[in-house]
Order: structure tokens, then C-alpha cells, then sequence
């Protein structure tokens, strides 16, 4: 058993995580600010019923608070940190960029000279697809040069690895990156493609098509992410970047077509411009994680989709996601 550190465990993937860890067996401390960028009562029904009666120890606090975290680290003597906090949204950082340097780079250098300080040898922290960029080759792979990102939410995320190899070169921390996919499924944020289609689906309004839905994404569902993160965590490479999605891009399109299947209903499309930050395009080479991860997605979109649907159904009322 071991003491692991989950920031932004209230979030969507962490939350996720955390359950996984405390299931079998880890002792998990979660740190999230519980910040308003999008609904607070969702990220608190994470806590309350996704991981409902498992045991565990919060603290609302911000990463990028350098006296509080260092007293979580002070007392509870961690063994490993899964670093999954973040400002997150592309377009978001476009309007509110001070936010994601204190979130996500100050929060970021706060936890691993923290690491540093606390001798902890296992850093596992979030990165993301959109650093790839204007990068043309596809499927993107982990040897592509990552130069060119076109939004300051992707920058701080290139940042965030720039940082990580810099502590393992200096200080010898091991430190694993994870560059995430289009991830989507139950809990997910409300401001991702498939929870803005099924509200305005289900008030019968028109989804918003950017670029004409003329986008490609690798969509990789909740639990095939949690596995790759928990592998990353047991491994503890000294110093790696690993692709996590499923594998298998497709389009828009495909994506809103499973969302039509699982509801019975035919979606009303307003066709828009390509937005500023986005990406037309997003595949993963997932070869290396396969192989030094034993990293193997097996949920379609289909599946994945209807499990979405099932969980909004339930949950629609009750957290009134409908007005998120």
C-alpha cells in the first residue's frame, strides 16, 4: 500500500483515479481548490457519490499555495504524487491566461521542489494532446518535436514537461508525463464536446459544429485513461512521456452520430467556423504505452456513449446539468 497525493481529485479524471487507488488498496489524499471555472457542485457529487464510502483525506486547497501544500506534504509523508490539477480549456486560455500560469506552472514548480524538499521519487503528472500543435504528422508520437503549440493552455502544459525533465536532470526525481487524449464518460466536465451536445440535444436545440464538423479527435473513454495513469503510477519510470488515448481517431461527426443511436433522437447542426486554439485534428500513436505500460483501451465510442447517456440520465435532475 502506498500514500498517494491526487491533485484536482475532485476534478474529472481525478476523481476517477482516486476511486481506482482507493479500490485497491492505496491510502489517497486529495487536493483541489474546488474553483468555479465550471460547476462547484459537480466536482463536490464526485466526491459525495463517485467515491462514496471509500475513505480517503481532502483538502480544498490551491496548488499553487506554497505554505499549505507544504503542510499536506509535512504530515502525511507521501509516497507518491499523481499531479492531475489544472486550469484546464483551450479556449479558455485565450481570455483569462494568468490564470493557468498560477494554476498550472506556479502550482506545477510549487510540487515538484516540494518533491524535492520531501525526498518523494514518484511524480506522475497531466499533460496533453494540444501540445502537439501545429504539428502535421499524424498519428502524433511522443519522438515529434512539440515546438509550435497554439494556445496558452497547450504552452503551460509544454511548460509543465520542460519543468519535469528539468527536476529528474537536477535532482534525480522520477517523473512521468501523460499526454491525454479527448477524454470523455460519466462525470466528465461540462464544458467538453459531448456534454455540450446531449444538453443541447435534449433541450432541442442546435449542437455547435466548429469547422463544419470537419474535426478529427482521438476520443478515449474515463476508465481506459485511469488505467494508463494507475500503470504510469506502479512502473515509476526515472523520466517518461507517454501518449494515452485510445488509438483510433474519428470524426466528429461519428462521434455525434453514437450520441443520435444512444438517445433516439436526430441532432439539429449549426455548421461554424474553426475556432482560435483548436486543432482540426488529433490521432495518438499509443505503441509505446502498449509496450512499456501494458496500456490497452477497450471501450468503443459506442459503448462509451451509451454509458455517458446512462449517467446524465441519472444524474441530469439532481445536479441540474441541464443548466450547467
Amino acid at each position: 500500500m502506498s500514500k498517494i497525493l491526487v491533485t484536482g481529485g475532485a476534478g474529472f479524471i481525478g476523481s476517477h483515479v482516486a476511486k481506482k487507488l482507493l479500490e485497491k488498496g492505496d491510502e489517497v489524499v486529495i487536493v483541489d481548490n474546488l474553483n468555479d471555472y465550471y460547476s462547484v457542485k459537480l466536482k463536490q457529487s464526485r466526491l459525495d457519490n463517485l467515491l462514496e464510502r471509500l475513505k480517503f483525506t481532502f483538502y480544498q486547497v490551491d496548488i499553487a499555495d506554497y505554505p499549505a501544500m507544504e503542510a499536506i506534504f509535512e504530515k502525511h509523508k507521501l509516497d507518491k504524487i499523481c499531479h492531475l490539477a489544472a486550469q484546464a480549456g483551450v479556449r479558455h486560455s485565450l481570455k483569462d491566461p494568468f490564470v493557468y500560469e498560477r494554476s498550472n506552472n506556479l502550482g506545477t514548480l510549487n510540487l515538484l521542489e516540494l518533491c524535492k524538499k520531501y525526498k518523494v521519487n514518484n511524480f506522475i503528472y497531466a499533460s496533453s494532446s494540444s501540445i502537439y500543435g501545429l504539428n502535421k504528422q499524424l498519428p502524433f508520437s511522443e519522438e515529434a518535436k512539440v515546438d509550435t503549440p497554439i494556445s496558452i493552455y497547450a504552452a503551460s502544459k509544454r511548460y509543465n514537461e520542460l519543468l519535469a525533465h528539468t527536476y529528474h536532470h537536477l535532482y534525480g526525481i522520477h517523473c512521468t508525463g501523460l499526454r491525454f487524449f479527448t477524454v470523455y464518460g460519466p462525470w466528465g466536465r461540462p464544458d467538453m464536446a459531448l456534454f455540450l451536445f446531449i444538453k443541447s440535444i435534449t433541450k432541442n436545440q442546435p449542437i455547435k459544429m466548429f469547422n463544419s464538423g470537419e474535426m478529427s479527435r482521438d476520443f478515449t473513454y474515463i476508465d481506459d485513461i485511469v488505467d494508463g495513469v494507475v500503470a504510469s503510477i506502479e512502473k515509476n519510470y526515472p523520466y517518461e512521456i507517454f501518449n494515452l488515448g485510445r488509438g483510433e481517431t474519428q470524426k466528429l461527426g461519428t462521434y455525434v452520430e453514437a450520441l443520435e443511436k444512444s438517445l433516439g433522437v436526430k441532432a439539429q447542426k449549426n455548421n461554424l467556423p474553426m475556432q482560435q486554439g483548436d486543432v482540426v485534428a488529433t490521432s495518438a500513436d499509443i505503441s509505446k504505452a502498449k509496450k512499456m505500460l501494458g496500456f490497452n483501451p477497450k471501450i468503443s465510442i459506442a459503448e462509451g456513449v451509451d454509458r455517458f447517456v446512462s449517467w446524465y440520465k441519472t444524474y441530469s435532475d439532481e445536479l441540474g446539468l441541464a443548466d450547467m
